[in-house]
C-alpha cells in the first residue's frame, strides 16, 4: 500500500509539472453513507485526464456486517467532446484494503455473507460517465465503473473465529486459513462535485 501510495503521489506530482487544469472532487453518493471518497481531475490533453482518488470506509460495523476499507486509484478518462465536458470512457488501476463481509445477490437481493474477511487486494477496470461544467469554476461528474479483482485474504466467522478450512478446488493436507479470490465486481459509483483549484491559463509561466 505504501509503494501505490508513494507511486500516485509522484504521477500527481508529474501532472502537476505539466501545468495541467486541476479540479478538486468529492463524491456527493460515498458522503451520504459516510464513506469519504476524495478526487484530483488533471487536465492533460484536448480530450483526455487523469484521475487520482482515494475511497476510506471507516464503519467497522453495519447492521452487524464488517465494511470497513480503502482504496487507492489512478484513471484516464478520454472524452467524447472535449476534457471535462460530456461523456467519456476509461480505464483504472488501483489497490485495496479492507476488512468487510463480502456482499452476495441471493433470490435477487443484496445480501451480505453471515461471515467477514481481512486482506487486501488489487484491481483494473473499467468506467463510463458524464461530466457537465456549470458556473465558471464549478462541475459534476456521474460515473459507473466495473472491474476485475484478485484479493489475497483470510476468513473469520462473527465472534472473531479464523477460517482453517476456506472453500477452494483442492483442499491442502493441513489447515490453511489463507485465502484468495477473483471476481468481478462494480468499483465506483457516484455523482462527484468538483472545483477548479488551478488554471494554467490563468497563471502563465513568470519568466
Amino acid at each position: 500500500m505504501k509503494k501505490i501510495f508513494l507511486t500516485l503521489t509522484l504521477i500527481a506530482a508529474a501532472l502537476c509539472s505539466l501545468r495541467a487544469q486541476i479540479y478538486a472532487k468529492l463524491n456527493g453518493l460515498y458522503a451520504l453513507v459516510g464513506a469519504v471518497n476524495p478526487a484530483a481531475e488533471f487536465v492533460v490533453s484536448p480530450r483526455g485526464a487523469m484521475q487520482l482518488e482515494a475511497v476510506y470506509s471507516p464503519w467497522k460495523s453495519v447492521n452487524g456486517h464488517h465494511m470497513q476499507f480503502g482504496i487507492l486509484m489512478g484513471e484516464y478518462r478520454r472524452y467524447f467532446q472535449s476534457a471535462g465536458e460530456g461523456w467519456y470512457l476509461g480505464g483504472n488501476l488501483g489497490m485495496m484494503l479492507f476488512d468487510v463481509s463480502k456482499p452476495e445477490i441471493r433470490h435477487g437481493k443484496l445480501q451480505f455473507e453471515n461471515r467477514y474477511s481481512k486482506g487486501n487486494g488489487l484491481m483494473i477496470g473499467l468506467c463510463a460517465g458524464y461530466e457537465r461544467r456549470f458556473a465558471e469554476r464549478w462541475l459534476v461528474d456521474a460515473y459507473l465503473g466495473w472491474a476485475w479483482m484478485h484479493s489475497w485474504y483470510n476468513g473469520y466467522s462473527m465472534d472473531g473465529q479464523i477460517d482453517l478450512y476456506p472453500h477452494r478446488p483442492v483442499q491442502p493436507r493441513y489447515p490453511d486459513p489463507y485465502n484468495k479470490s477473483a471476481e468481478w465486481y462494480p468499483n465506483k459509483i457516484g455523482v462527484s462535485i468538483g472545483y477548479l483549484i488551478f488554471n494554467p491559463a490563468k497563471n502563465p509561466r513568470r519568466h
